[in-house]
């Protein structure tokens, strides 16, 4: 019987969805068999066509219009009938080994909501892309090991790593705890909605972690185009803002206010000097405004007395992680 599902989003990825199939084909062995899904969110550039036409064994959802990352992963999760479902952008290739890896690492790890792979560059394989998430009180949020010696890095992490959240570009999940803290928020369309995600898990008291013996090569910014672009800027400023108001409780957001301060203050000023100051700063309010939507105020974490100890535990590593972004 099958655990895993793989969820793929696409959207004009013709310059790498080939290779990225064809690399979780030859992943699958007798102990690891898994379906694929590549939801489709309006490409023009015949990417769709091309997994139709060389991939006929894949499942293909079709959408309208290009509706984000969010919305995308949420349908082919809900179509999903396995205990795992382990999302990829189109823009990786897989290790022979990663699926399985990670399918086993959830075996193994009955507390975790999901585990990250550990993502080389594309590019330059030395190097590595990503390896999880972690969130800061400055109100950051960051990739851990990125731009390391993945040599050295591998060394120094031999066993697994827990993560404030994974990465969900090469991530696996628990479909059940989906039901218990809910799907993607859609609001954030694309951006932060891993770490967000990832946040809601810890509140209800589950793991994040990295499997570093998974691994996978990622292009990066495969969709956006590059790594700095309004586009990007400007959602990642807006979820930025919208992450806070919506997992921390009111006297949470007090206590890291002035941490939020210096933080905001330090991004706006790293953006003025690369000419985006102004798309950064408007992105930071529509994220506040967005807070008290309608919609974003039916999507706020309501506090619960028997997560204290979890809510505790996250505020210490918030301050914990500013020392590690900058001492790692």
């Amino acid at each position: 019987m099958k655990k895993t599902s793989v969820v793929i989003p696409n959207y004009n990825g013709i310059k790498y969805i080939e290779a990225c199939l064809k690399s979780l084909e030859a992943a699958k062995n007798e102990t690891c068999e898994f379906d694929i899904y590549v939801i489709d969110n309006a490409s023009q550039d015949g990417s769709l066509e091309l997994v139709k036409e060389k991939f006929p064994d894949v499942f293909v959802i079709e959408l309208r219009e290009n509706t984000g990352f969010a919305y995308a992963v949420n349908r082919g999760i809900e179509v999903t009938d396995t205990e795992y479902v382990l999302l990829l952008n189109n823009d990786i290739t897989v290790d022979k080994n990663m699926v399985e890896r990670l399918q086993n690492a959830m075996d193994e790890e009955p507390d975790a909501f999901a585990i990250n792979a550990l993502m080389l560059s594309m590019s330059n394989p030395e190097l590595i892309d990503g390896a999880g998430d972690y969130y800061c009180a400055l109100g950051w949020a960051y990739a851990y090991g990125k731009d390391k010696k993945a040599d050295a890095f591998v060394k120094k992490q031999s066993s697994r790593r827990r993560l404030f959240s994974c990465c969900a570009g090469a991530a696996i999940y628990r479909k059940a705890v989906f039901e218990k803290i809910g799907m993607f928020d859609e609001n954030h369309f694309a951006y932060l909605e891993d770490v967000d995600i990832g946040y809601r898990a810890r509140i209800a008291g589950y793991a994040n972690l990295l499997e570093p013996a998974a691994v996978c090569e990622h292009a990066g910014s495969g969709s956006s185009g590059s790594r700095y672009n309004e586009f990007k800027i400007k959602l990642a400023s807006r979820n930025s803002t919208y992450i806070i108001r919506k997992n921390m409780p009111f006297l949470q957001r007090i206590l890291n206010l002035p941490f939020f301060v210096i933080g905001f203050a330090i991004k706006t000023l790293f953006f003025v000097l690369k000419g985006y100051g102004g798309i950064y700063i408007k992105g930071l309010f529509e994220g506040i405004r967005m807070s008290f939507t309608k919609s974003g105020r039916s999507r706020i974490v309501k506090f619960n007395v028997k997560n204290t100890k979890n809510y505790l535990l996250v505020q210490l590593e918030l301050w914990i992680n500013i020392f590690r972004r900058f001492l790692a």
